[in-house]
This record gives C-alpha cells, sequence and structure tokens, in this order.
C-alpha cells in the first residue's frame, strides 16, 4: 500500500513538472547559436537610435481562408537625434509593400526581418513626424500557442472562423512592421482598426471608438487606447463574440469592465469571471492602483489558453479553476481560483505598467506576476495559504540557466524567471520582517516606474533601498546563478556551527531558522560561525528558497 501510494505521489509530481515546463516554456531561451538578425532584432543601432515612437495606428484586413492578411500602420516617431537610414521590422514571409513619408514614396531594402528604408530627407530635430506603412502577406501560423506564437485561425465549436494573434516573444512584427524593441513603447498610444466579415465581431485594446459599414460584406471596428503599450500586446480578437459590462470602484474611482467571450460560452464566462472583481480589489491593495484606468479592463476569450494584453487581457482556461484544472503549485491553493484571470491580469501591473527595456531583464515581468498568485491566494485564504502556495511552486524549478538572459540579442533566460524569481521576491519579504513595508515597496515599484521601461538593475537597487541594505549577492545568486544556497550546520558537544555553501562570493544574507522550538535569525558566512546551545538540529524556515545540509 506505501509503494503504491509512492508510486502515486512521483506519477502526481511528474505531470506537475511536465505541465509546469509547457506553461513556462520561454520560446526565446531556447535558442542556439545566435545570428546577426538576434542582434538586428536585439540591439539599439544607430537605425533606431534617432527616433522615438509616439503612436502606431494600424489598420488591417485579414482573409480567414487564404491565411492572409493586409494593412497599413501610421506610425508616428519624434525625431531625436540627426535622420538618416531607419530600421523596420517585419517578418518573413510577410512584406513591407510601401513605405511613404511627407508625401514622399520611401526606398527601402530588406535583410532578413530588418527593413532599411532611405530616408534622405532633412528632418528637424524635435519634430514630430509620420511614416505610413502597407504591409501584406501570409504572416507565420501559429502551431502551438501562446508558446509557439503567431496569426491563428481557427474556428468555434458552432464551425465559425475565430482569429487572433499571440506574439509575445516573438515579436509583433509577425504581422504587422514596427520598431520590435520592447524599449521603446508608443508614448501616446495606439489605434487598431480591423475591417472583417459582416457576421464576425472584432475585438481590441482599450476602447470601441467606431463601428461602421466597410462595403463588399464586412464592417470596420476601431479601438483605440490611450496609454503607452507594450507592440506585443496590441491584439486582434475576431470571432463569434459577445459582451457585457460591469464597473468597479476602485482607488481612482471608477474603472469600467468589459467582458468579451463566444455567444456559445456566455453563461460559462458569466459564472467564471465573477473572479474578476476580488482580483482587482487584492492587486490595488497591493500594487497600486490599476494602472490603465483611461483604457478600462477587458478579459477577452482568445483562441489560446492567455496571454497579458494590455486592456484586453487574453483568455482560455476553459472557464475553471487552477491551470486547465490543475493546481501548479501541488498544493490544492490553486484550484481556488482561475489561474489565467489572476496571473495574466497580474501582468498589467508588472510587464504592462512596469517594462523592461531588454527581454534579459523578464523576470521583473514574470517574477513579480508569478508572484502575484501569492499575493491572491493571501487575500482569498490568508497568510498561511499563501506561504504554502509559494513554497509549493518551487517544485518547477529547474536551475537550468541563470534567469537573466544575454543583453542587445532579444534573448531571454531560464523559464525560472516565473518560480524561481518570485520566491526570491519572497526572500525579500523575509528580509524586510514587516509585510506593510513589502506591500509599500510592490506598490512603490509601480508608482516610480509607471508607465516607463525599466531594467533589473534599476529593479535589483530599488529593493536594496527600500530593504537598507546592498542586496547584489541575493540578486547574483538567484538571477545569474543557478546555485541553490546550502545552509550547512554541525551540533556537537554544545556547539552549534553554520555556514553558506553553494553560494556566490560575499553571500551572507540572514536566515531564519528554529533551534530548540525557537525562531532565531542568523547570519551565515562562507566561514563556520559558532554559537552556544544544547540542540541538536536547526530546521531552517520554510519561506527561505534554500537547501539544509547537517554535517557529521
Amino acid at each position: 500500500m506505501q509503494l503504491t501510494n509512492f508510486k502515486r505521489s512521483c506519477q502526481l509530481i511528474i505531470c506537475l513538472l511536465v505541465l509546469h515546463f509547457a506553461t513556462q516554456a520561454q520560446p526565446l531561451s531556447k535558442r542556439g547559436e545566435l545570428t546577426h538578425q538576434d542582434t538586428l532584432r536585439g540591439s539599439l543601432n544607430a537605425e533606431r537610435t534617432w527616433w522615438d515612437v509616439l503612436r502606431y495606428d494600424i489598420s488591417v484586413t485579414p482573409d480567414y481562408d487564404s491565411k492572409t492578411i493586409a494593412g497599413e500602420v501610421n506610425l508616428g516617431f519624434k525625431v531625436i537625434t540627426e535622420a538618416g537610414p531607419m530600421q523596420i521590422d517585419l517578418q518573413a514571409p510577410m512584406n513591407l509593400t510601401g513605405a511613404t513619408l511627407n508625401g514622399k514614396a520611401i526606398s527601402f531594402t530588406r535583410e532578413g526581418n530588418a527593413w532599411h528604408l532611405a530616408i534622405t530627407e532633412k528632418l528637424p530635430i524635435g519634430s514630430q513626424q509620420i511614416i505610413n506603412l502597407a504591409f501584406a502577406g501570409k504572416p507565420r501560423e501559429a502551431i502551438r500557442p501562446p508558446w509557439d506564437g503567431g496569426w491563428i485561425w481557427t474556428k468555434d465549436r458552432a464551425g465559425n472562423p475565430w482569429m487572433s494573434v499571440a506574439c509575445q516573444g516573438l515579436g509583433a512584427s509577425v504581422w504587422y512592421p514596427c520598431k520590435d524593441h520592447q524599449s521603446d513603447e508608443p508614448d501616446n498610444g495606439a489605434s487598431l482598426r480591423m475591417i472583417v466579415p459582416k457576421d464576425l465581431v472584432a475585438v481590441g485594446n482599450g476602447r470601441l471608438i467606431s463601428t461602421k459599414d466597410a462595403g463588399h460584406g464586412k464592417t470596420e471596428f476601431l479601438w483605440e487606447v490611450k496609454n503607452p503599450i507594450n507592440n506585443y500586446d496590441i491584439i486582434p480578437y475576431i470571432g463569434k463574440y459577445t459582451s457585457w459590462n460591469d464597473s468597479f470602484q476602485g482607488e481612482k474611482g471608477k474603472l469600467d469592465l468589459q467582458f468579451w467571450v463566444l455567444t456559445e460560452d456566455l453563461a460559462a464566462a458569466k459564472k467564471q469571471f465573477v473572479q474578476v472583481k476580488p482580483m482587482l480589489q487584492c492587486f490595488e491593495h497591493w500594487f497600486g492602483p490599476y494602472p490603465f484606468y483611461e483604457d478600462g479592463y477587458k478579459l477577452v476569450q482568445a483562441p489560446h489558453l492567455g496571454m497579458e494584453h494590455q486592456s484586453a487581457v487574453a483568455y482560455g482556461n476553459k472557464f475553471q479553476n487552477g491551470y486547465l484544472g490543475r493546481d501548479l503549485s501541488g498544493t490544492g491553493w490553486g484550484l481556488k481560483w482561475d489561474f489565467i484571470i489572476v496571473h495574466e491580469s497580474g501582468h498589467e501591473w508588472f510587464g504592462n505598467n512596469v517594462t523592461t527595456r531588454d527581454v534579459a531583464d523578464m523576470w521583473v515581468h514574470e517574477g513579480f506576476t508569478n508572484y502575484s498568485e501569492t499575493i491572491f491566494t493571501e487575500c482569498q485564504d490568508g497568510h498561511a495559504a499563501a506561504m504554502e502556495y509559494i513554497a509549493g511552486v518551487r517544485n518547477g524549478i529547474r536551475n537550468d540557466i541563470p534567469i537573466i538572459g544575454l543583453y542587445g540579442v532579444n534573448k531571454e533566460g531560464s523559464g525560472d524567471m516565473y518560480p524561481k524569481a518570485a520566491n526570491m521576491i519572497h526572500y525579500v519579504r523575509q528580509l524586510l520582517k514587516d509585510d506593510e513595508k513589502f506591500r509599500q515597496m510592490l506598490r512603490g515599484i509601480n508608482k516610480t516606474y509607471y508607465h516607463k521601461v525599466t531594467s533589473s538593475a534599476e529593479i535589483e537597487a530599488y529593493i536594496s533601498k527600500t530593504v537598507g541594505r546592498d542586496l547584489t549577492p541575493l540578486f547574483d545568486q538567484y538571477l545569474r546563478s543557478i546555485k541553490i544556497p546550502e545552509f550547512q550546520y554541525s551540533a556537537n558537544n554544545g556547539t552549534i556551527s553554520y555556514r553558506w555553501r553553494n553560494v556566490v562570493p560575499g553571500f551572507n544574507l540572514p536566515v531564519k531558522v528554529k533551534i530548540d522550538g525557537n525562531e532565531v535569525w542568523l547570519t551565515p558566512t562562507e566561514e563556520w560561525q559558532t554559537m552556544q546551545s544544547p540542540a541538536t538540529e536547526i530546521t531552517v524556515d520554510k519561506n527561505f528558497y534554500v537547501t539544509t545540509k547537517k554535517q557529521d
């Protein structure tokens, strides 16, 4: 009987690990040898730095039968320094079919996924310009969205066309021309105009501005975002949608809520989406006001699992709690709420509001958002449940490669940026020894970097300042190495000795332990330290992601 239970436990752990790896897969961390294309996409070269994106106005007409799209982008930009050649990104097999600036056609050449536009006109420094970019082609089709992204061509259960895009990591340039670098968001927002068959509905980010007859059996939907937005968040949703409205009384007043789902799933959605208001209340308390009141909050059913599309969060969790009905923490607490509603909405604060300049620092997006799951568990079921949950997600940590990737080449680090980075943040919470200070730190990050781009270095400095000590050893340990700190101790003849092992140089962070039933803070170093105690065992508090080894 015991052996059978053991086998079942092992099978459960294996299933959870496999599921977790699938969930957290980072498409950019799996690439092998880096190429010139990676540098063109990931670096801020001279063809990108002389201009700053102000706005994207995108128009697109999809053809479901041929799986092709055509459209144009009016790209507003500000001239920062002397103008010259301009790099625009648009991935094969899509084609840039025209470029016009100030009424004049611009010639261009292609270099893989980068297009070099010959800007010869003298553009005044500080001036605002608009370049029109026409595009057409058969975009890369998503095979396993959202992990293997691209344009999605599928059908609902009734056989109606259902279209969307999932392109985080892969890049927005998989379907429309843009400056495809995470550091440059459109300061003045974006609009998305979709021309679709008249029996379908098109949903976009932000607010619906207009709907009109486009002729030839088509309808034009225009949506607009007022706030800066990651270019991979600008997403069309096209299908047999229906919707309902609601509102949430938040810290900045009335927040408009909209929910868009397939008509066939309306009843299930209305039952499941009641979780949105408690989630918003919890996250506003811990993280600060919802960052996009001007654009509203929207949850949109998508033909894939989910994604953090700003003000139009993609939802595909089949209207059930957990992650497709499973608990990634293995504790049971993750079955109390809908993983996609909670996790993807958490990105509105970390990822969409606070954005890193380089994808190498994506732990700032994913680590804090993974920790938002712990926060919501605490809001719903209390502190003890949350502590169990954050310890449980450690089962998915691989320690394969460092969390921080390579800079300047569009290269993410390990998928450990989710559970391991979250546990590092939990370590910071323990060091603060005051949950109100921790809450103010989270709110402070969202306030300080409100609608801004930042970096791991800046966030690390902010956290160190909040805690009141240099936490470089903590960040180097958990973000830049694959070592797990090992707390070693020995207990002999009334003397306890202890030290850190398997750590980066200078790792000297305190840890809370239990000795003879009493909680004690110790500050180990790499050298043995001693204390007098008759105890023979030391237990490290489970809130610290470290290992323990007793020496003979």
